[in-house]
This record gives structure tokens, sequence and C-alpha cells, in this order.
């Protein structure tokens, strides 16, 4: 098929409503956002312990976060595949090929994303806000959602930072979840069987989403910055 005929009937599979396409879509989007909301709240705390605790070997902590921002994701597949097999500490879980197991993949993932930028906005902070706060009564609760509700724009932006990581990948989704139709398969790994079969057009459709979906998580996010975004 010709680029330009698969282009088009890319749209008309959009358009149709194909139920296969859009619950892969739905399983990409299910298995992010719950692998996501997994890492986000750890991710976040650490940071904050790190930016705010002196203890040592922290500098090699912060290495080590940075470091894995760029950990290949098959690799944790790979790591994650050889828990969850039934000969694997974690194989009676049945984790393996499964969208449970998929969603721990994607927390594996975007952990040290979340953690680097959350990392990277918290130490940019001015120390006087924590100071405030301690002049002003709060305690350490206190203080700590303080400081994270006045950095919530950056905080919020690591957050869509490990959303497009893990939304994107491949690797890890296609060894844990093993691209089963109508259960672990997502856009990506969708994308790749699609491609090699020599199928464009679904290939193309379910490119688009995902670009598509890029696109609205940066709007949205500067919509929500405000004059960071669109008052310039």
């Amino acid at each position: 098929m010709e680029i330009g005929a698969a282009t088009l009937e890319a749209f008309r599979l959009l358009a149709s409503g194909n139920g296969a396409l859009w619950f892969i879509v739905w399983t990409s989007l299910m298995v992010a956002g719950l692998g996501l909301a997994l890492a986000t709240v750890p991710a976040i705390g650490a940071a904050y312990l790190i930016a705010t605790q002196q203890f040592p070997g922290r500098r090699a902590v912060v290495v080590v976060a940075q470091a894995f921002l760029s950990f290949p994701t098959v690799l944790v597949g790979l790591i994650l595949y050889l828990l969850f097999t039934r000969q694997g500490p974690l194989g009676g879980f049945s984790l393996l090929f499964t969208p449970a197991g998929m969603v721990i993949g994607q927390a594996v993932i975007a952990f040290p994303v979340i953690l680097a930028f959350a990392l990277s906005t918290l130490q940019s902070a001015d120390p006087r806000l924590r100071e405030t706060a301690w002049v002003l009564g709060a305690g350490r609760w206190q203080t700590c959602m303080t400081v994270l509700r006045e950095l919530r724009f950056g905080l919020m932006a690591a957050v869509v930072a490990g959303f497009g990581r893990v939304i994107a990948e491949v690797g890890s989704a296609l060894m844990i979840g093993g691209n089963i139709e109508g259960t672990t398969r997502t856009i990506t790994t969708a994308i790749a069987l699609e491609t090699s079969k020599g199928e464009f057009a679904e290939g193309i459709a379910l490119g688009i989403v995902l670009v598509a979906l890029a696109l609205i998580v940066n709007v949205l996010m500067a919509w929500l910055q405000g004059a960071g975004g669109f008052r310039r």
C-alpha cells in the first residue's frame, strides 16, 4: 500500500471508531496511567528527601538517579521477565504477560524519570521557602506539603515527563506483556507488529494517536502553567 493511501486509510480507521484500534489505545493509557500513579508518590517523596537531607553518599545517589534516565527499557523488561517467569522469585504471582505485570514495568521505568526531574525542581527552589515555613511554626509534614504545593508546576512537569517516557516505550511492554491481542497489546507494540506485517494503515493510525497524546499533554501543561505557556 502506498504511503498516501495508507495515511487516508489510517484516518478512516480513526474516524470509524474501530473497536480493536481504540481498545489498544485504551490499554496503553490504562497501563501507563496506573504505572505512573504507582511511581509518582514514591519518586517525589524520594526526591524531596534527597533534596532536603544531608547524608553520606548523597551525591552518588543523585548521580545514579540521573544515570537511570538513560536506562534501556528493554533491559528493564528483561530483568522483570526473569523475576516474573515461573522459575523466577516472583513467578508465583503470575504477573508475566498480564496488564498487572506491565503496570509494574511502567512504574519502574517512570520512577527514575520523575525522581530526576522532581529532584532538579526541588534543588533549584529558593531555600528560604522551607525556612519561612519553619519560622511560621510548620512541622516537618506541613513544611513538606508547603514546598511541594509551591513547586507544583515543576513537579507536574516531572510527572508529564514520566508519562512521555512510559507511553512511548516498547521494550518493556513487549517483553512483559507479550503483545497479546485484546489483553496486553499497546500502541507501540501494535505499531511494531503491524509495520512488520506490512499493515501500515493501522500503524500510522496508532502513530497519529501517539503524537496527539504528546501534543495534548504539552498543551495541558502550558495551560496549567498559565504565563509559562500562552501568555508570553
